[in-house]
């Protein structure tokens, strides 16, 4: 399927304007904006930053952009309170600050993770904040709280995996050591549809924290979920398991897949993850017969990939980023961009902008060569996945929002 199809087939909420990025990833759920125009070079004294604004505690959600307004999410108080934020988009003005939820005993999280990292998702006047176990909510434009719904798990290192909203639904992975679940609310009420167990894991570590995507195969719909040791195929109506493809020794899967010329392609988490191009169109266990390539080395812990046209570009943790084939697996290159890397890329306007986790941004061009275009740097950590806008850039740090505009 094209990606312009995918788009409009993930975009719920009707046309949307280009600058428009409301949910993780990105409209189409895989990293790729329309804007025609971004900052390319930058620091955080420089004459390009629009706007700083303090958010307290911590947070590793991504902001999401609707019109003049975007909400992020953001956890206080050793993460016993966590909140939904809204910021004006021009001049970053708070606007809201809504207390979601209330926690007496939050639990631990990962160094690298917050109780606040799943990206929320705008549709219309609703947002939809998700902080993994410890609570889902559906929030008014004007901050009214509409529902919450709770579905405890045990993640291990807190809450991670994004929401995706598909139809009338909105649907999460919910992989704990405890259980492992791909469930459906209702998007109007909070009530749950459907919550479908993983097929069997036979893994030592069964958590992971990867967020579901909705491909079109054919005339069918199907929600794609990377979990330990498996990813699954789902019916979005009724959650059935269509197939699955097994990965074993994977595990604490963070990526979120990408789909193109009828693959789907995922890394399968630690400790050692291996990068999969897998055909979606078949039944039951496929993974002797529909595993197109896999890459054993350089592959992603936690970035995401991007798929551009025939092209996949990825970027492991360690800042080793790979250009290739996406039908074959061939390389085309594979460039050393420094850094520890978290964030996943994105590509607007012929670029691809690689985040790494202490403020430097490395933007290259997407071609079959590799071409580095620029590399910026901003104080702080950065685990975020920035967000483009036309003319500017949203860049989170763990202390505050960034407005960087494009040169004019």
């Amino acid at each position: 399927m094209k990606l312009p199809a995918l788009a409009a087939l993930l975009c719920l909420s009707g046309p949307a304007a280009a600058q428009d990025w409301t949910q993780f990833r990105g409209p189409d759920g895989q990293g790729h904006s329309k804007v025609e125009k971004l900052p390319l070079k930058w620091s955080d004294t420089g004459p390009g930053i629009a706007w700083k604004t303090p958010i307290e505690g911590l947070g590793w959600s991504s902001p999401v952009v609707s019109g003049e307004r975007l909400w992020l999410t953001t956890a206080t108080a050793e993460g016993r309170s966590l909140h939904a934020v809204c910021l004006d988009l021009k001049t970053g003005k708070p606007l809201r600050d809504v207390e979601v939820f209330k926690l007496e005993a939050p639990g631990k999280v990962h160094k690298k993770n917050s109780h606040a990292s799943p990206t929320p998702i705008l549709d219309g006047n609703r947002v939809y904040v998700h902080f993994g176990p410890h609570g889902t909510a559906c929030l008014s434009d004007d901050g009214k709280v509409l529902w919450k719904q709770k579905l405890p798990y045990d993640p291990v290192h807190g809450p991670g995996g994004s929401p995706a909203l598909i139809g009338e639904l909105l649907i999460y992975s919910a992989d704990g050591s405890d259980t492992q679940n791909v469930i459906a609310l209702d998007r109007k009420t909070g009530a749950l549809r459907w919550k479908v167990p993983r097929p069997a894991n036979a893994g030592p570590k069964k958590f992971a924290f990867s967020t579901p995507l909705l491909v079109e195969v054919g005339a069918a719909r199907q929600v794609l979920s990377a979990g330990a040791e498996a990813v699954t195929a789902h019916d979005p109506a009724t959650g059935r398991i269509l197939w699955w493809c097994r990965y074993p020794g994977g595990y604490s899967v963070i990526p979120r897949p990408v789909f193109g010329h009828g693959l789907v392609f995922l890394s399968s988490g630690y400790d050692k993850p291996v990068f999969y191009a897998i055909r979606v169109d078949g039944k039951g266990d496929v993974t002797d017969t529909h595993v197109a390539w896999r890459l054993d080395r350089n592959a992603p812990h936690s970035p995401s990939p991007l798929l551009v046209g025939d092209e996949l570009y990825i970027v492991d943790d360690r800042g080793i980023a790979t250009c290739l084939d996406a039908k074959t697996g061939k390389q085309h290159w594979q460039e050393r961009i420094g850094g520890n890397h978290s964030a996943s890329p994105f590509h607007a306007a012929g670029r691809i902008y690689f985040q790494d986790e202490d403020g430097v941004t490395t933007v290259i061009k997407a071609d079959l060569k590799f071409e580095k275009l620029a590399q910026n740097t901003v104080k702080g950590r950065t685990l975020a996945s920035p967000v483009p806008l036309e003319g500017a850039l949203l860049l989170r740090t763990d202390t505050q929002l960034l407005r960087i505009d494009a040169e004019k």
